[in-house]
């Protein structure tokens, strides 16, 4: 891989409107719900940054100002709790500035995720890229995107991410038709279906919101009619690139087998809480014993 396709960009779309959070989202951005004491965005964003992509455009939409708040400067803040010692806070809130430089572009018609994609062409260029859904939180402990990079430049296609589901879920998602390759961890991807029914899905591998595509997934878009929901489905794309691999080298897959939650879901939202509290220094001490006592109390 030359130096020129070294990839170093990543597209976060967060244009959704998030209504399965109403009415909490109804002023607020559903990426905004905290996790804890952090937004659901700053750990994609932060994830991104951990595995080297320290260009990131958000493809965002209407009412969605306080995503560039909160990774803007916030000097009058700063200087107050650098007056009053407070080294701890001071490092909290700088460190969503520094994660790296922050693009956005409003989405404008929400046509789809592969419209939010297309949007981010004249950003992009014609060097691979990374594409991370705002509602998929991978625990960090767990190697993903990283992984994703190393294959994209060994195949030199587009690489998706797939995670087995229960059979009866696949319905939720875009499901994957695949091939073992040779000695090697990852899969070649023969065929995607968007939301089939149970009993039509090619397998239950499913695909999660993590892409390393390359750029000739813009000139797909471009001419993918909309499908499901009237909308551009990036797996429509998707699929037209696993069909052929003389368009972008065809599409590869790597199956991960760690801790991913769904922030736009509310029970694995709730979980994604009490999970990376549980890990924390500071209150995971005192949380867990809570847990095990509560726990016990609904048994009886």
């Amino acid at each position: 891989m030359t130096e020129t396709q070294r990839i170093t960009k990543a597209v976060i779309p967060a244009a959704g409107l998030g209504t399965r959070f109403l009415p909490a989202t109804k002023a607020m951005p559903k990426e905004m719900l905290p996790v804890v004491d952090k937004p659901a965005i700053q750990y994609v964003v932060a994830e991104a940054a951990k595995a080297g992509l320290s260009d990131v455009l958000m493809i965002t939409g209407r009412s969605k100002r306080a995503l560039e708040d909160h990774f803007d400067r916030v000097p009058s803040l700063e200087k107050v709790l650098a007056d009053k010692g407070d080294d701890e806070k001071l490092r909290l809130i700088q460190e969503a500035t520094e994660l790296g430089e922050i693009h956005y572009v409003r989405q404008g018609d929400p046509r789809g995720l592969g419209h939010a994609v297309l949007r981010a062409k004249r950003h992009v260029g014609d060097d691979p890229f990374a594409v991370l859904l705002g509602d998929d939180l991978i625990d960090e402990r767990d190697e993903l995107l990283s992984e994703m990079i190393r294959v994209q430049q060994e195949t030199g296609g587009s690489v998706i991410a797939l995670m087995e589901v229960d059979p009866s879920q696949v319905g939720s998602y875009g499901c994957a038709d695949v091939t073992p390759v040779d000695g090697q961890d990852y899969v070649k991807v023969n065929r995607l279906v968007e939301k089939p029914k149970p009993e039509e899905a090619p397998s239950n591998l499913a695909v999660i919101g993590r892409y390393v595509l390359h750029p000739s997934v813009f000139e797909v878009l471009e001419r993918t009619e909309p499908g499901r929901g009237d909308e551009v489905q990036l797996t429509d794309a998707l699929q037209e690139l696993a069909s052929s691999e003389e368009i972008g080298g065809g599409v590869h897959a790597v199956v991960f087998r760690g801790r991913r939650y769904d922030t736009g879901d509310k029970l694995s939202y709730i979980q994604a809480v009490i999970s990376l509290a549980s890990e924390r220094h500071d209150i995971g001490d005192r949380l867990v014993p809570w847990l095990k006592e509560f726990v016990a109390d609904l048994d009886r």
